[in-house]
């Protein structure tokens, strides 16, 4: 009976894993917990658990660790190491949004902003919600003297995740210098 038991246990732990990423059922009830925080500390604890699941392949463990070996690659700042291992993963793993965020983040801190674009037009179509990618987006806009550009994903990041503050800051300051200006 406890072979049973256990048995049961890893066969819906496997499925669960199976899951992990942006299909995650356990994202939908946390996006919404996140419009509704009552602080941006408590939105920090959402989005945290957010990017964690955002982090997981548990269908493909191989890409799973390629990623995590991209993410200390990335810490350590071996950017062209780390964008070689997140392209690698996006090989491996096609439909993994946040490796390709992962190496958007990267190509923009390399200065290939169209790179950068590419990439996060693909983790938005994994991923309409990833307010990472949006806010990101918004910083290549801005660096590119787009404002119009930037005012638009800045709103659509804060409208997923209202608690970005200096995201926020970077849209009241844009709107401002924008006002009366068409968009």
């Amino acid at each position: 009976m406890r072979s049973l038991f256990v048995a049961t246990i890893l066969t819906l732990l496997s499925a669960f894993q199976a899951v992990a990423d942006q299909r995650d059922p356990r994202l939908d009830p946390l996006f919404e917990e996140l419009k509704t925080a009552a602080s941006v500390t408590d939105a920090r604890y959402i989005e945290r658990e957010i990017w964690g699941i955002w982090s997981e392949h548990g269908a493909d463990v191989e890409a799973e660790m390629r990623f995590n070996e991209g993410l200390l690659l990335m810490n350590a700042g071996h950017l062209e190491r780390a964008i070689r291992m997140f392209s690698v993963v996006i090989d491996v793993a096609p439909d993994f949004a946040e490796a390709w965020n992962k190496r958007a983040t990267l190509l923009y801190f390399t200065g290939d902003y169209a790179g950068s674009v590419r990439d996060i037009e693909r983790t938005l179509a994994l991923e309409p919600r990833h307010f990472g990618a949006l806010s990101g987006l918004g910083l290549i806009y801005q660096q590119l003297e787009s404002p119009d550009g930037a005012i638009k994903a800045f709103r659509a990041a804060l409208e997923i995740n209202p608690h970005m503050p200096h995201i926020k800051e970077r849209l009241d300051t844009l709107t401002e210098a924008m006002a009366g200006k068409p968009l």
